[in-house]
């Protein structure tokens, strides 16, 4: 059994003359990051892998939820690929994951996230929302094989505001 949790970037900010990969968090993206992260230990396993994009928006929510479950920041794997907006290449990606890790928290971007859950998940999201957190699961043991998942649970800030 595979266990995936995929977890949008927070809020960011267009204001700056930035390239995309180089934008920050807004303030209502770490709060709102603060906000969910808080909500999901009772979500997550004991023992997991962490990816991230590349992506500064990325990386700083995976930091926030980082510390806030308590996991080693120096453990973060950020991945170049990750940093995607298509979800083939999301779901690429995350098939060639070790098979010796049955849960993988991901850090990315919309609109691969969306449509991911939307493709694996049993049900469909609209939207899956800055900071938002989706617990999927497979009944496959390799994760070149993941299919027709199960969405276990779903954490947005509107929930828990």
């Amino acid at each position: 059994m595979k266990n995936l949790i995929l977890v949008r970037h927070a809020k960011s900010s267009w204001e700056a003359p930035l390239q995309d990969v180089d934008r920050s968090l807004l303030q209502r993206g770490i709060v709102d990051a603060h906000l969910v992260s808080s909500a999901i230990s009772n979500y997550i396993p004991n023992t997991f892998l962490l990816w991230s994009s590349i992506a500064k928006r990325a990386s700083e929510t995976a930091l926030i939820f980082a510390q806030n479950i308590s996991f080693p920041i120096e453990n973060i794997i950020y991945k170049e690929d990750l940093y995607t907006f298509d979800e083939l290449q999301l779901e690429k990606v995350i098939k060639s994951c070790n098979n010796l890790y049955e849960t993988v928290i991901l850090f990315g971007h919309n609109e691969a996230i969306t449509n991911f859950v939307n493709k694996f998940g049993d049900y469909v999201l609209p939207n899956v929302p800055t900071s938002g957190f989706v617990s999927l699961q497979f009944e496959q043991d390799q994760w070149s094989s993941i299919k027709n998942g199960r969405i276990l649970k779903t954490i947005f800030p509107k929930d828990l505001k």
